[in-house]
C-alpha cells in the first residue's frame, strides 16, 4: 500500500494485473508478461520469501519433469529467465552436466525459482490476501485489513496445501504428523522403533528415502492402491502433455473428458521409476546389513482410524481387499495428498462466480473463470481446472504454454503463438 503525507488521502496502488500466489504458475506468467508489455503486474504471496514445497526438499529428491520445461522456454527460449541461463549465471552449468542426472534435484529447481523471483521484482511476500472484491475500479485485494492493490485483471495461482486426515486427531503431535513436518520432527524420533509412512504417492516415497538415509531400521509403507504405481513416462503418455491434447480435450463433452482424464492419471499422479529403484536398492543394502528389509511395503491398505495404546504405541486400523488389519507402530508420517486452496472471494464476488455440479470453478479454454457482470475485468486461474484442461492443469510441464494462453486472452491478441501441429497422434 502507498501511504501519502499526513493529512493527505491514502491511495491504493493500481495495476493492470494482480496475481495471487507466487508459485511456478504465476512466476511463469510474470516472466512472459515483463517482455511484452509496459503495464504493471504484482504478485502477492503469504510466504516470507521465495520457496517451493520447501519442507519436502530433501537431499536426493528429484524432479518429475525435464529441465527444458522451465518457466519460459517452451514459448520463448531466448528469454533471460530460462533454466539454462540460470545455470550459466550461477556458474554451475558444467558441474550439473557432468553429474549426468536422469532427473534434476528438486532443490536446484527451487533455487532456479528464487533466482527468477529476484530478477522479476514483482512479488510482495508476507502478504496474505484476506479478501478479493470487485469494485467500479476493478478487483481490490485486502491485506492486513487494508486495501493493498486494485487491478483490471486477476490471476489465481493458489496451489495446494497438505491434507491432515481425521485419524491424526488425538495422537501425540511429536510422533504423528504430516509429511511437511518430517524434517523438523525427525531428530526427536526413535530411529529403531516401528515407523509408518501412510500414502502411496511420490511424497510418501520421498519420506521413506529420507528416513532410510537417516538410519531408520523399521519402516512400514502403507498405501491405498493395490501397488505403488510408477509414472508412465513413455512417449505415448507424454503426448498427453502437449497443447494439441489440451485443445482436443476442450472439444469433448464434460463426462467423456472426465473419464479420459481419470483414465490417464497415472501418467502424472504416480511415483518416479528412479525413486522406486532407489528404494529397492537401499532396501536390499539394508537386508545385507541387518539380515532383514528395513522397509516393508504394504499396498492395498486404507488407513481409516487410529488408537493410542497404553504403552505409547499407535494402532492404525486399515481396510484391505479381504479382512481389516491393525498395525502397531511408534510413530506415523502421513503423506496423504494435497487439496486445492480456494480463492478468498468476498460474498458479493463469490455469488457472481459460476461453478459446476461438483462445486468447481467453471474454467474456459483460455483459463478464464466464468462469472457474471465482468465488464471487461477477467479472472484467470491456474491449478484449478483438472477436468477441463487435463493433467497439465496443475503440473509443471506446460507452465509457459498456460501463461502464454492467458496473456493472449488478456490482451486480446496473439502475443505468443501456440503451435503444436507436428504431431503423429490424431486424437
Amino acid at each position: 500500500m502507498t501511504i501519502t503525507e499526513p493529512g493527505k488521502q491514502r491511495t491504493t496502488p493500481r495495476y493492470h494485473t494482480i496475481g495471487i500466489g507466487a508459485g511456478p504458475s504465476n512466476l511463469s506468467l510474470a516472466a512472459l508478461y515483463k517482455n511484452v508489455t509496459t503495464e504493471k503486474l504484482a504478485l502477492f504471496d503469504a510466504r516470507p520469501g521465495a520457496g517451493w514445497h520447501t519442507p519436502l526438499l530433501y537431499p536426493g529428491v528429484r524432479m518429475q519433469t525435464g529441465w527444458m520445461k522451465d518457466l519460459v522456454s517452451l514459448v520463448d527460449p531466448r528469454h533471460e529467465l530460462t533454466f539454462l541461463n540460470y545455470l550459466v549465471t550461477s556458474g554451475r552449468l558444467y558441474a550439473l552436466i557432468n553429474s549426468q542426472f536422469d532427473s534434476l534435484p528438486r532443490i536446484e529447481y527451487e533455487r532456479y525459482l528464487a533466482w527468477a523471483t529476484e530478477r522479476l521484482g514483482v512479488v510482495n511476500f508476507s502478504s496474505r490476501v484476506e479478501s478479493i472484491s470487485i469494485t467500479d475500479d476493478g478487483f481490490e485485494v485486502t491485506v492486513d485489513g487494508e486495501p493493498a492493490a486494485v487491478s483490471e485483471h486477476l490471476v489465481l495461482g493458489l496451489g495446494t496445501r497438505p491434507v491432515r486426515p481425521a485419524y491424526l486427531h488425538g495422537l501425540p503431535e511429536e510422533r504423528a504428523f504430516i509429511a511437511d513436518e518430517l524434517g523438523a520432527r525427525m531428530p526427536a524420533l526413535d530411529h529403531n522403533a516401528p515407523t509408518a509412512v501412510v500414502g502411496g504417492g511420490q511424497t510418501g516415497l520421498e519420506c521413506i528415502l529420507r528416513l532410510l538415509g537417516s538410519g531408520f531400521t523399521d519402516i512400514r509403507w502403507l498405501g491405498r492402491n493395490q501397488w505403488f504405481r510408477s509414472i508412465d513416462d513413455s512417449p505415448m503418455a507424454n503426448e498427453l502433455y502437449r497443447p494439441s491434447h489440451i485443445e482436443f480435450l476442450q472439444g469433448l463433452n464434460r463426462s467423456k473428458r472426465r473419464e479420459m482424464i481419470d483414465d490417464s492419471r497415472y501418467s502424472g499422479d504416480a511415483i518416479t521409476p528412479g525413486g522406486l529403484r532407489a528404494l529397492y536398492q537401499s532396501n536390499y543394502d539394508g537386508l545385507l546389513t541387518l539380515g532383514r528389509f528395513p522397509v516393508t511395503l504394504l499396498p492395498g491398505r486404507d488407513v481409516r482410524s487410529s488408537t493410542p495404546l497404553p504403552d505409547g504405541d499407535i494402532r492404525l486400523c486399515c481396510t484391505t481387499s479381504t479382512t481389516p488389519e491393525e498395525h502397531d507402530v511408534r510413530q506415523v508420517v502421513v503423506a496423504g495428498g494435497r487439496e486445492h486452496v480456494e480463492a478468498p472471494f468476498d460474498d458479493e464476488l463469490r455469488e457472481r462466480i459460476e461453478f459446476d455440479d461438483d462445486g468447481q470453478l467453471l474454467v474456459e479454454p483460455d483459463y478464464s473463470v466464468r462469472w457474471k457482470g465482468m465488464n471487461g475485468h477477467r479472472i484467470y486461474t491456474f491449478n484449478a481446472s483438472r477436468y477441463s484442461h487435463g493433467l497439465t492443469n496443475a503440473g509443471l510441464t506446460q507452465l509457459p504454454v498456460r501463461a502464454a494462453i492467458v496473456l493472449n486472452s488478456m490482451f486480446d491478441r496473439e502475443i505468443y503463438p501456440i503451435s503444436d501441429e507436428l504431431c503423429a497422434v490424431q486424437w
